[in-house]
């Protein structure tokens, strides 16, 4: 690789790109001896892993729960094999995460610098902190890369074994998490746009696969119920019954995007400049944000795969039509967003102005990157840090009633037992 080039592509910078992707290896792995981190949608998804496992009542709240079941039948086998505890599920999000990253690797041949995204995503404070959840982000990340990577070896290819592959792989992310059908919505509409006329003369030929294309798709008007669709139909129009209009959910969304860029959580600059300021900031640079990615994804000239774009835009459509605000709700495609400004640092790298705010943005995340990640190696490695911040400390008196026997704080009045009973059953 010769020496001309500049950031991220010069021989020195890969190398110091590969020594940080594994200092972080390192980092990940140590964070798997953290304690079980409890989320809202984690103990739902323990509550229907007991439910289908040990049996609860039909009204149950589990039984009625519409969370995708993908990310369930992960628990049950562990459950099964004897081996759910929250060690074995860090370890598993870090190999999702792993084959995923090695997927997008796959999908970008012609990166000059693969090292350069992988350092972005791995000191991104999302991934970093997701990966210690036991929750369906990873699971959902791996499967849809995996569908994108084996749809475009059948269009460098050719091999037809790798298209029922693709559409299988956005089945399992499907039923991981129902944004799945951002990727068969991708996946279809990749077929029709390069393989258009192969695709007419297929249909021509093969009637019976035409057919069930078809039943398949009627199967999942008649049972939308059972996969959880009604549910998600009634979430989309939450706008026009419960008051949140289309322009608070483009705020919330724009906002996340700062927060994934910039590589802080806006709670992290609300005390310094007062919550409005920070509202107003990361509004505002969360649309140059979004619109700056949208002009280096379609209006630059880049080596990105065309399913990938299309992906990126349904995935993009749905989150800016999901009425409600959670930054990790782009974890899934993180780093194919990195895979993409990774793609354009090189041709950017010439422009004195653009290259001199390239260098000041790169420095603040990667310092803010590693600020997270031993904020959280910290709290993963001394329980009585963790029960005091993780959740700005909601389980502090499940995590200390666990780790001492006791709540700690003398203020303590409420335990939730349902919280307790799931750390010590799958604590590491």
């Amino acid at each position: 690789m010769p020496d001309a080039y500049g950031f991220p592509y010069s021989k020195k910078y890969l190398s110091i790109s590969r020594a940080v992707v594994y200092g972080m290896v390192v980092v990940y792995l140590l964070n798997c001896l953290t304690h079980l981190r409890l989320h809202v949608d984690m103990l739902r998804y323990f509550a229907i892993k007991d439910c289908v496992e040990l049996g609860c009542p039909p009204d149950s709240e589990a039984a009625r729960d519409y969370m995708p079941w993908g990310y369930t039948g992960l628990l049950l086998i562990l459950s099964k094999l004897g081996i759910l505890k929250s060690t074995v599920l860090v370890l598993i999000n870090c190999l999702y995460l792993g084959g995923s990253l090695l997927l997008v690797r796959k999908l970008f041949q012609s990166s000059v610098n693969p090292w350069f995204s992988v350092v972005l995503v791995l000191l991104n404070w999302t991934t970093i902190k997701f990966v210690t959840h036991p929750l369906s982000e990873m699971q959902y990340l791996f499967f849809s890369m995996l569908g994108l990577y084996f749809f475009q070896q059948y269009s460098l290819t050719k091999r037809w074994w790798y298209l029922p592959a693709a559409f299988a792989a956005a089945v399992l992310a499907f039923i991981t998490r129902t944004v799945g059908v951002a990727l068969a919505g991708a996946l279809v509409a990749g077929l029709l746009w390069e393989f258009r006329k192969q695709l007419i003369q297929l249909m021509r030929r093969n009637k019976v696969l035409v057919g069930a294309i078809v039943l398949v798709l009627l199967g999942v008007v008649i049972f939308s119920r059972q996969l959880g669709l009604n549910h998600y139909t009634k979430v989309f129009s939450k706008q026009f019954t419960e008051g949140v209009t289309v322009l608070t959910i483009f705020k919330w969304h724009f906002t996340e995007w700062s927060e994934i860029c910039f590589n802080m959580s806006i709670v992290k600059l609300a005390p310094y400049t007062g919550l409005a300021a920070a509202k107003l900031i990361f509004l505002l640079t969360g649309i140059g944000l979004f619109g700056g990615f949208l002009y280096l994804l379609f209006f630059r000239k880049n080596d990105v795969p065309v399913i990938v774009k299309i992906y990126l835009l349904l995935y993009s459509i749905v989150m800016f039509n999901w009425p409600f605000y959670d930054p990790r709700f782009w974890v899934p495609v993180t780093p194919l967003v990195a895979a993409v400004v990774a793609d354009a640092a090189g041709r950017i790298r010439s422009r004195r102005l653009v290259g001199g705010l390239s260098y000041l943005w790169l420095t603040v995340y990667l310092i803010l990157g590693v600020v997270s990640a031993a904020y959280l190696t910290n709290s993963s490695l001394r329980p009585e840090v963790m029960a005091r911040t993780h959740a700005n400390g909601v389980y502090r008196n499940e995590y200390e009633t666990v780790i001492y026997g006791k709540p700690l704080s003398d203020t303590a009045q409420h335990i939730d037992q349902a919280a307790l009973e799931v750390i010590r059953r799958y604590d590491r």
